[in-house]
């Protein structure tokens, strides 16, 4: 009888150590790791960023501009899109019209809930998984993406909930991020950026409800990428809506102080002031800003302004078209509009 019981508690001690190694080995082969959790060296070598949906087109017939933002990332052999666009197709037709193959793409980045950032995602999802049933399965957000955005009347303008339950049905997952993450090595989603600065980097009119009540929507879960390279810091932002400034600190904060060598995407900054353009450009200088690719809800003469302010010229500063992009060690291809 002893010699049963012995044999009884000698196999839970293998099956509870068998159970601890195999929750090891999910832990560490999860491709993120919180910021804070490990200290890490880890450098972006080769990096591309380049811009499939914003307002304007960069040449002719390689594809159309529209209100919505979508950037593919190619990052030391991974490929990242970050936002989806705002009509259901534009993101599929601008990549065939510039021979980007995108069913290879199987990370997601949604940097909030708005309507012209994620509007693609059904599609792409529908019609990548014809060639790759993984295309487009993970999708990374910011913590309180999902929350509703009510109108005065109590309606939900919350684009991406709308979609949710659908994009669910296809067997993707929706993985929510609350503090800084490295989804690879030297690549950072920040999650929701804290705002010691006063940016209001939104558009009035949708309110949140919290347990005081209602507040004023100011898109918390708003989230940027941020690579970490040899030469500097490169963030990659949908709108910018906890402003480009935090951005930047925030980012500065995750991999360290180096020059902020790129900006990339949307500051909306379209109905800022003059004041607001000339602080915001004051700080980026700060930071030693080297490169601008501002599209979408940046606004042209935003851009423009920011050029003056950081000291950039027409070659590092420029409008984003479709087309357009970011290569570590190049710098911008601005296209031909912008040229």
């Amino acid at each position: 009888m002893f010699a049963i019981q012995e044999k009884s508690r000698t196999l839970s001690r293998i099956l509870q150590s068998a159970a601890a190694l195999f929750a090891v080995i999910l832990t560490c082969s999860t491709p993120a790791a919180a910021a804070g959790d490990v200290k890490t060296s880890h450098e972006v070598r080769g990096l591309k960023i380049t811009v499939l949906v914003t307002n304007v087109a960069g040449d002719p017939h390689l594809g159309d501009g529209e209100w919505g933002y979508s950037a593919l990332v190619e990052v030391d052999g991974h490929k990242i899109l970050y936002d989806t666009g705002a009509s259901p197709d534009m993101v599929l037709n601008n990549a065939k019209a510039l021979h980007i193959d995108l069913s290879d793409v199987e990370d997601v980045v949604l940097s909030h809930n708005h309507w012209d950032h994620v509007g693609g995602l059904m599609a792409l999802r529908r019609e990548l998984t014809k060639t790759n049933p993984r295309a487009m399965s993970r999708v990374h957000v910011g913590a309180r993406i999902f929350e509703p955005r009510l109108t005065e009347a109590g309606e939900d303008h919350n684009g991406l909930r709308l979609i949710k339950a659908e994009y669910l049905a296809t067997g993707g997952v929706f993985i929510i991020h609350d503090k800084p993450t490295e989804l690879y090595p030297g690549v950072w989603l920040t999650g929701p950026v804290p705002r010691p600065n006063v940016e209001k980097n939104w558009s009035p009119g949708l309110s949140l409800v919290t347990a005081q009540g209602r507040v004023e929507d100011n898109v918390p879960e708003d989230s940027a990428l941020v690579f970490d390279t040899s030469e500097g810091i490169v963030i990659l932002t949908g709108c910018g809506h906890a402003g480009i400034v935090n951005i930047a600190e925030y980012a500065r904060t995750i991999v360290g102080t180096k020059p902020l060598l790129a900006v990339i995407g949307g500051l909306h900054l379209f109905d800022a002031s003059d004041q607001t353009l000339v602080w915001t450009g004051a700080k980026l200088k700060s930071y030693r800003i080297e490169n601008l690719l501002a599209g979408h809800c940046t606004g042209i003469e935003a851009t423009y302004r920011l050029r003056e302010s950081t000291g950039l010229n027409r070659k590092t500063a420029v409008v984003s078209a479709v087309g357009s992009s970011f290569t570590l060690g190049l710098g911008i291809d601005a296209r031909m509009l912008a040229h």
